[in-house]
């Protein structure tokens, strides 16, 4: 049968079927006296104001609907059988009032409450609990009766959102918890005083009650509109409505977090309108201002279309977000983008240079061994200005070789920037000052024998030189001790990444340095610090300076460390591989001094024997 075709359709079948069976199997009684009556559709009609006026709850909207506090208190005053009749009355209503939601769906949900109230039933008796009879001096029925309701909800709702292969399984649960919890604590306190108003003041405390809720309802309505409102001044570019600079960022470190745990491609973009400073001397803010907003609405449009999301990034910058698209689908849709605004008539753009409205822009693809949203944007924004240095009215793919740091002059005046700070190494910590030069020599070998373009290779040999700066911040007596380093000691020296980092960090020109001295002791099987990142989450240089940065520690003499020699370093790195380092680069880096290294040492030896 095709209703059996998947398990989520299996689910569906088998939790609706014994929802309806055991409401049908626990629901004794049929016949009732007119105050019953009168109760029932009391609070049948409760249910269905309340099922409709919900107490929004900002920051995301998450509404508590008091429903659930009606069917507890029944529940708790007048039973089992009685409260599944109010149940299926009420759904039966609500169902026959939404008729454009499929039946399955009612069904579902009609059958979720069912297992939901005979399991929190069971638990209250079980705990001691007397229905009819209210003792709120022994909490612990009711305590345990809600969690068992909000236990069985969570179960059940997650495996539906499992089944239909949206989430994992702990994302699922994860979410469910966090955002509910607070519901359902909030659901058992109204339950009691509901149960309070009823046992009291029978009728009129369900109104006062019901009265209360509704007022509850408009007031947190009006403020969770009010929130809505700020929220979105504060996230929107004030003058062409479009996401802010900062908004922005969030929205991409969230597609960040989800392109990397579902693989899916994401592209970011970084554009900028040419000549605009032209166009405002020609024409005042006022136009300019008016062109922006005309730019961000083609944009804004275009966008939609695909599903982007588009912000104004500063001044006549704009940025795209592009999920679940590669580079080159990223390209090819930008330059449909650049065609159509040079299409485009604005008053004045037959004065630029092109006779029209044009921008350039720049392209960068996630990779899993990107570091982080800046160093994405940066190579957006490095593709951006070597379209504008192309004549403009380009659109270009983010390539290593288009790199500034290409240039042999920019690259050796920052090689020689790096060496006067490492000179500093000298007075404090003479290892550390060696240690890094040999690195840097090792790292100009290694890169040699990788071919690794030359962006990537003067990064690696700039990164390998400055890796251990951080640890200017140790004291010399925690640098310079003998034998091994206490756990407080070992602590401090591990945060010399972080130290480094921010060194680092105050030097506009070496931020693309900051993966290698932050992340240089992260390892291939998340056991490194200081973020524990696996894998290919961790940059490619940062794994080849973890390669090259060990090898050189084992085979120098450490204070609290036995020298190796080559060959055994050599025999660390193949049982490592894989655990420690990333096994690909292992065998290239073996080869490599084995290479350059081996033979030298061999002539050494000769020569010390003659």
């Amino acid at each position: 049968m095709k209703l059996f075709k998947t398990p989520f359709n299996m689910y569906i079948f088998i939790l609706s079927f014994t929802g309806v069976l055991t409401t049908v199997y626990f629901m004794d009684q049929l016949t009732y006296s007119t105050s019953e009556w009168v109760r029932i559709l009391s609070l049948t009609g409760s249910i269905l104001l309340l099922s409709h006026y919900h107490i929004l709850l900002p920051p995301k909207g998450n509404s508590l609907s008091m429903d659930s506090s009606i069917y507890l208190a029944s529940l708790f005053l007048f039973g089992l059988d009685f409260t599944l009749f109010i149940l299926v009355l009420s759904a039966s209503i609500f169902a026959l009032s939404q008729r454009k939601v499929v039946w399955w769906k009612h069904l579902f949900n009609f059958s979720i409450y069912s297992l939901m109230l005979v399991s929190a039933n069971y638990i209250f008796i079980f705990t001691g609990g007397t229905i009819g009879n209210v003792h709120l001096t022994n909490l612990v029925p009711y305590i345990s009766s809600l969690s068992i309701y909000f236990l069985a909800n969570v179960i059940l709702i997650g495996i539906y959102f499992l089944l239909m292969a949206t989430e994992s399984l702990t994302s699922v649960l994860h979410g469910i918890i966090k955002e509910t919890i607070a519901t359902y604590v909030s659901t058992l306190l109204l339950s009691l005083v509901l149960v309070i108003l009823i046992s009291s003041q029978k009728n009129f405390g369900l109104f006062l009650f019901i009265t209360i809720s509704f007022l509850l309802s408009q007031a947190f309505k009006q403020h969770f509109e009010l929130y809505k409102e700020m929220s979105e001044k504060a996230n929107k570019d004030y003058l062409t409505g479009l996401n802010n600079h900062g908004y922005f960022k969030e929205l991409f470190e969230k597609e960040i977090s989800i392109a990397r745990e579902s693989g899916q491609p994401l592209s970011i973009a970084l554009l900028d309108l040419d000549d605009f400073k032209k166009y405002n001397d020609l024409y005042g803010h006022i136009q300019g201002d008016q062109l922006l907003r005309d730019f961000g609405l083609v944009l804004l449009n275009e966008s939609g279309v695909k599903d982007y999301t588009v912000a104004r990034y500063g001044g006549e910058e704009f940025s795209i977000l592009m999920p679940n698209t590669d580079e080159t689908e990223a390209y090819q849709f930008l330059n449909d983008v650049r065609k159509k605004v040079n299409d485009t008539y604005i008053k004045g753009v037959e004065a630029l240079p092109y006779g029209c409205l044009s921008f350039s822009a720049g392209v960068a693809q996630w990779q899993n061994d990107t570091y982080n949203i800046s160093e994405l944007l940066n190579k957006a924004d490095e593709a951006m200005y070597f379209a504008k240095a192309q004549g403009k009215n380009l659109v270009q793919i983010y390539q290593t070789q288009l790199k500034s740091l290409d240039d042999s002059q920019s690259f050796e005046k920052q090689l020689e920037e790096a060496e006067q700070q490492l000179k500093i190494f000298l007075s404090k910590d003479i290892y550390t000052y060696r240690h890094s030069k040999r690195v840097f020599q090792y790292a100009v070998d290694f890169a040699r024998k990788l071919e690794l373009a030359d962006h990537e290779r003067k990064l690696f040999t700039l990164g390998a030189l400055v890796h251990d700066i951080g640890k200017l911040e140790i004291p010399r007596d925690v640098i310079n001790k003998k034998g091994k380093l206490d756990p407080h000691e070992w602590e401090m020296v591990k945060k010399h990444v972080i130290w480094g980092k921010e060194i680092i960090s105050t030097n506009k020109e070496l931020e693309e340095l900051i993966p290698l001295v932050e992340l240089h002791h992260e390892r291939y099987d998340g056991k490194g610090y200081p973020y524990g990142l696996q894998g290919e989450n961790i940059p490619k240089l940062a794994r080849l300076l973890c390669i090259v940065d060990s090898f050189d520690a084992m085979t120098t003499e450490r204070p609290y460390q036995k020298t190796k020699s080559f060959e055994e370093a050599i025999q660390e790195l193949r049982v490592c591989a894989g655990n420690q380092f990333d096994a690909m680069y292992v065998e290239p880096f073996i080869e490599m001094i084995e290479e350059r290294y081996f033979l030298k040492i061999d002539k050494e030896l000769a020569a010390q024997q003659n």
